[in-house]
C-alpha cells in the first residue's frame, strides 16, 4: 500500500513538472521563432548587399543563438511584477514600456553572454579587464544597428501580443488565417451585442435571481452565455 502511494506521488509530481516544462515552452516559442525569422531576414538582407562587394558573410549560428537569448528573457521579463502594472492602461502604454525593457534587458543578456565567451576563451577576471577588452572591439555603428533592430522586432512582436491578449488568447491567429473577413465583422458585431445584453441582464437583477434555475433571467443568462460559447 505504502509503495503505491510513493508512486503515485511521484507520478503527480513527474506529471506536475511536465506541466510547467510545457506551459514553459509555450511561452519561449512564439518570441524565439519571430525573433530567429527576424534576425535571419536582417543577416540575409546584409548578405544581399555586401554581395555586390564580393564580401561573404555568414551568420546563421549568430542569429540563432540570438533568438535564444531574446526567447529566454522575455520567459524571465515576463515574471516581473512590473510589466504588470501597465496592464490597464491605453494600449500604447504597455506596449512601449514592455518594448523598452524587454531590449534593456537583452542588451544585458547580450553583455553577459559576451563575458561568458571572454572569460572562456581566458580572459583576464577583474581589474576592468572584461571592460577594456569591450571598448578595444567595440563599435558604435554595430551596436546602435544591433539595439535599432531589436527594438523594432520588440515593438512588433509586443504590439501583436498585447492584440491577441485584448482579443483573447487565439483569436488574432482565427482572424488572420481561418476567418474570412465579412464572417470575423459579423462576429465581433454579435459578440458586442451578445454582451450589452449581458451586462443589461446583470444590472437589472440580482445574482440571486439569476442563480434561480426556474427564473426567466436566468434562462436568458444560458442563452446568452450558450451564444457567445460559439
Amino acid at each position: 500500500m505504502a509503495s503505491h502511494a510513493i508512486e503515485a506521488g511521484r507520478r503527480g509530481r513527474m506529471a506536475r513538472v511536465g506541466h510547467f516544462l510545457l506551459h514553459e515552452l509555450r511561452e519561449v516559442l512564439p518570441p524565439t521563432i519571430f525573433f530567429f525569422l527576424g534576425f535571419n531576414l536582417i543577416l540575409f538582407t546584409k548578405r544581399l548587399i555586401l554581395a555586390d562587394y564580393l564580401i561573404q558573410f555568414a551568420g546563421f549560428f549568430i542569429a540563432t543563438m540570438s533568438a535564444l537569448v531574446v526567447g529566454k528573457v522575455v520567459l524571465v521579463a515576463d515574471k516581473l511584477p512590473l510589466l504588470r502594472r501597465f496592464d490597464h492602461q491605453p494600449l500604447a502604454a504597455p506596449i512601449l514600456i514592455k518594448t523598452v525593457i524587454y531590449s534593456l534587458l537583452v542588451f544585458v543578456a547580450r553583455l553577459l553572454e559576451a563575458f561568458v565567451h571572454y572569460a572562456i576563451e581566458g580572459g583576464v577576471i577583474g581589474h576592468g579587464g572584461f571592460i577594456e577588452h569591450q571598448l578595444g572591439i567595440f563599435s558604435w555603428h554595430q551596436f546602435i544597428a544591433a539595439q535599432m533592430w531589436i527594438f523594432v522586432l520588440f515593438l512588433v512582436y509586443v504590439t501583436a501580443s498585447e492584440i491577441n491578449t485584448l482579443f483573447g488568447d487565439g483569436e488574432l491567429f482565427k482572424i488572420f488565417f481561418t476567418r474570412r473577413i465579412p464572417e470575423t465583422k459579423s462576429t465581433r458585431r454579435a459578440r458586442i451585442r451578445l454582451l450589452v445584453r449581458l451586462a443589461r441582464l446583470t444590472e437589472a437583477h440580482s445574482i440571486e435571481t439569476l442563480r434561480d434555475p426556474h427564473s426567466a433571467p436566468h434562462r436568458k443568462l444560458v442563452a446568452i452565455l450558450h451564444d457567445l460559447a460559439k
